[in-house]
């Protein structure tokens, strides 16, 4: 029995969603929909392609064996499209993005307004997640990362350096004994990432400085970022941060310097096109100057 390709998208969108709903909000398709979609899948192809667990939609056997056809075909649609329609002058479709939190939200988000701005017809998701992004389940188009992976067929080039420091409120350090070292800080109240949640070694500043203790933890470093705007404690920040809070003193700046970097990592197969070429270029350089211009501020 012949199926229909479009359901092969369908098929697709509930791998990377793992969930009828999730995959819904993706296709803008009642989850119902994408049941019936995936149950004539199924029925076409005489096997069946999913299990549900409490987790979701995970993959059988045979849904295994089809998930990398099926992305195959997508990246081929993909070619096709370009191949007809051109180079254009603007960016049009949906793109999205991963990154760690951090880029998330104190880079990101005026990187892709600009590009935005300069194409219109372009829809830009952001996925701020605090663990590694599923790029071999195309979770997203690209993603930052602040490592370089050394595992899979991608394409990872590095964005640039970024630099951290300890900072804590002005009103903070009035109230609670000086710090002139780093042996001072074992008096104070630190935050900073949960221990057993830090899903790359290049997030364990605290751990570089001797500090197990974490009294104000959080797996988001937007939350930490907060809880030192309050006059909580102190806590590793990025320099591009700092500006968004002014009355957050920077501390042992020369005993406590560290620089970490960003890294652009795509799917192997998406070298030959030419959209995600363009936006990649232009995020790197997006945030190249939008970074140079906020640690400049600090």
């Amino acid at each position: 029995m012949a199926f229909d390709w479009d359901d092969l998208r369908v098929f697709i969108a509930v791998v990377r969603g793992e969930s009828l709903s999730a995959a819904g909000r993706t296709l803008r398709m009642d989850p119902a929909t994408v049941g019936r979609r995936v149950a004539r899948l199924e029925q076409a192809l005489d096997a069946p392609l999913f299990a549900k667990s409490p987790q979701g939609y995970a993959l059988t056997e045979a849904g295994a064996r089809l998930v990398e056809h099926a992305q195959a075909a997508e990246q081929a649609f993909s070619l096709a499209t370009e191949a007809v329609q051109g180079h254009s002058e603007g960016l049009s479709g949906q793109i999205r993005i991963g990154a760690p939190d951090g880029c998330a939200n104190f880079l990101l988000p005026q990187v892709c307004a600009e590009i935005a701005r300069e194409n219109p017809d372009l829809e830009v998701q952001i996925v701020s997640l605090p663990r590694v992004v599923n790029l071999s389940r195309r979770e997203v188009d690209m993603a930052i990362a602040v490592s370089a992976p050394t595992a899979g067929r991608l394409m990872v080039q590095k964005i640039t350096d970024y630099r951290l420091h300890l900072a804590a409120t002005t009103d903070y350090l009035d109230q609670y004994p000086p710090i002139h070292s780093v042996e001072d800080l074992s008096g104070h109240r630190v935050g900073g990432y949960i221990p057993d949640m830090i899903f790359d070694k290049e997030l364990d500043y605290l751990g570089a400085l001797g500090l197990t203790q974490v009294p104000l933890a959080s797996n988001s470093v937007s939350v930490q970022f907060h809880w030192l705007r309050q006059g909580a404690g102190l806590g590793v920040v990025h320099d591009f941060a700092l500006p968004l809070a002014p009355h957050l003193k920077r501390i042992l700046v020369d005993e406590v310097s560290l620089t970490r970097s960003f890294y652009l990592v795509r799917h192997a197969d998406d070298r030959r096109l030419e959209r995600m070429n363009r936006f990649a270029e232009a995020l790197i350089r997006g945030v190249r100057s939008e970074l140079t211009r906020l640690e400049a501020m600090t």
